[in-house]
């Protein structure tokens, strides 16, 4: 087995100069793709159940379905809570089976977001897991706004949550469908002075391919959220699929040849940050 916990993926990145790939999972097939993808490319991956997953599927189901995947693989696989919302979600991810658990403060007061935090840090260590934690909100596209991460307050948050990674607003938005923005990098360099700690980008999808890259191997940005740009991979695939015989009613069959489209997306996100730049 390659399960793996969050900290043990993203400690050699950043020692290395890279960063992981935290795919956006909703079902077996994109899962299943992502997992391929990974071996195919020789790097870690990190899946992740967010909150609509979660929603169409069980946790328990989703725990087993990501170490099954984890089993089948040789690179290794973290099985990860993503926006994890209240004690007991993160509860019962660790119970079936998770090995790192996002909880979702951003929204909160400072304190009250450190204090949740660092109560779920504390079970995810005594369980030999690991938890991300989350200081500035990042907003949704034709929704709610960002809230740009204060420096100072993510070194009061590093130190006192016990995260093993933190994720941050720095011009990220969830569900961004377009690469026409980019990151704030005197904000992240601002809060790399202040801190000592993997850092996250939440709403990947929306950041230029070479910005992704350029931070992955230059800065601690050591993970990186992508799901919209993999679901648009998926939906123009489903569509061809369904387009070439409108007769063909089998989804195992539909769904068949939508897989090497989503691997070969997967592969792209995962290649561009989770290998050194050459040179």
């Amino acid at each position: 087995m390659t399960l793996a916990t969050l900290a043990d993926v993203l400690a050699p990145a950043r020692m290395q100069g890279h960063a992981v790939a935290g795919l956006v999972c909703l079902g077996w097939e994109d899962m299943r793709a992502y997992a391929h993808a990974a071996e195919a490319e020789g790097c870690p991956v990190i899946l992740q159940a967010g909150p609509s997953c979660r929603e169409h599927t069980p946790l328990p189901v989703l725990g087993a379905m990501f170490r099954n995947l984890a089993e089948s693989v040789s690179v290794p696989v973290v099985a990860h809570l993503d926006h994890g919302y209240t004690f007991e979600d993160c509860k019962q991810a660790l119970d079936s089976g998770f090995t790192s658990l996002m909880f979702d403060g951003s929204r909160k007061p400072l304190q009250q977001n450190i204090d949740e935090t660092a109560a779920i840090a504390e079970m995810a260590h005594a369980a030999g897991i690991s938890c991300e934690g989350e200081i500035g909100f990042v907003g949704y596209a034709n929704g709610e706004n960002s809230s740009g991460t204060d420096p100072e307050e993510a070194h009061i948050f590093a130190t006192q949550s016990g995260v093993d990674a933190m994720a941050i607003s720095v011009g990220n938005v969830h569900l961004q469908e377009n690469k026409e923005g980019g990151l704030d990098e005197d904000r992240i360099r601002a809060i790399e002075a202040v801190t000592d700690i993997p850092l996250v980008i939440h709403g990947g999808s929306g950041v230029p391919v070479a910005q992704r890259r350029t931070l992955a191997s230059t800065s601690a940005i050591c993970k990186y959220n992508i799901g919209t740009e993999l679901r648009m991979a998926f939906g123009e695939a489903l569509r061809c699929a369904v387009a070439s015989d409108p007769a063909r009613f089998d989804r195992v069959s539909i769904l068949r040849d939508v897989e090497p489209a989503l691997v070969s997306a997967a592969r792209q996100v995962i290649r561009a940050i989770s290998k050194p730049q050459e040179g």
